[in-house]
């Protein structure tokens, strides 16, 4: 039976950016009354010393707590699925030295932040493990879960460019203790990479931190994108989720993503709903 305590976990986080990505800006999150965050990385213009001691300052004046630091990089391009594969991530040969670089500098970051996870999208690791690039993948991303575990960080790997499997032999084959996962759920719909509860439940011993997002599958799931739906609108079936990650004994926060910065007013009354609908799914959890 699921207890009462069911209320005192899960907090509802939001994704937020400051000059760059995705995400809202802190000022949503405190008008929605959403007391938890992932911040994308900052410009790198901007990732100073100074500048970190004012975040700190303005998220403790708002009772805000800051759960994570995703990275992020220029020339990213997530226009469609072949796009991605060319431009996101650490796995493009040819700005692979430089955004490593780039990725241990929003570790540093992070550090002065006082946040002790990181995040990012690996990219499309190759599928096939013979592949000589799979092997200089797993040693960069070795690489860089050494640097943040000197910093006393784990790294994230968020999920939807490959399915549970691969994943969890991409983890194995890395072979460190800080090297975990951010599920999100829309993501395996969106990439076509697997039905989503089953691939939380096959990799849930790594999830330590989950995006709350929805999507319904394209007509060629793989090759061209599904559709990013708000939530509770979807194919992702939220209440399901929240069971599964009961399941797997997950207890961090509920971090709400929201990708449509072009409409502000749509993306905050959206993230409202998703705010609501999660409370919701809690509560009648918790009375089961």
């Amino acid at each position: 039976m699921i207890q009462v305590t069911q209320l005192n976990k899960w907090p509802i986080g939001v994704f937020t950016s400051i000059d760059a990505g995705l995400g809202v800006n802190l000022d949503v999150a405190h008008e929605l009354e959403i007391p938890t965050i992932q911040l994308h990385a900052p410009a790198k213009s901007t990732r100073t010393s100074k500048n970190a001691e004012a975040f700190l300052q303005k998220i403790g004046d708002l009772g805000i707590t800051l759960t994570a630091v995703f990275g992020g990089f220029e020339g990213e391009s997530y226009a469609d699925i072949p796009t991605v594969e060319k431009t996101v991530g650490l796995v493009p040969p040819e700005t692979r030295g430089a955004r490593l670089a780039e990725m241990k500098e929003i570790a540093d970051f992070a550090l002065l932040l006082k946040c002790d996870v990181v995040a990012l999208h690996l990219g499309f690791v190759p599928h096939d493990t013979s592949d000589p690039q799979y092997r200089l993948i797993v040693d960069m991303t070795r690489d860089l879960c050494h640097h943040c575990s000197v910093n006393g960080q784990a790294l994230h790997l968020e999920t939807g460019q490959e399915t549970a499997d691969a994943l969890v032999q991409f983890i194995a084959d890395v072979n460190v203790d800080n090297l975990f996962v951010n599920f999100d759920p829309a993501n395996m719909i969106l990439y076509g990479t697997g039905q989503p509860l089953e691939a939380l439940r096959k990799i849930g011993r790594f999830v330590r931190s989950v995006h709350c997002k929805d999507g319904t599958w394209s007509d060629k799931p793989g090759e061209e994108w599904g559709c990013e739906v708000p939530l509770g609108e979807g194919d992702v079936d939220i209440p399901a989720y929240l069971n599964v990650l009961d399941e797997i004994g997950y207890t961090g926060p509920l971090t709400i993503e929201r990708e449509i910065p072009q409409e502000p007013e749509r993306q905050k009354a959206e993230i409202l709903h998703a705010r609501d609908l999660l409370n919701q799914c809690k509560s009648q959890m918790a009375t089961v």
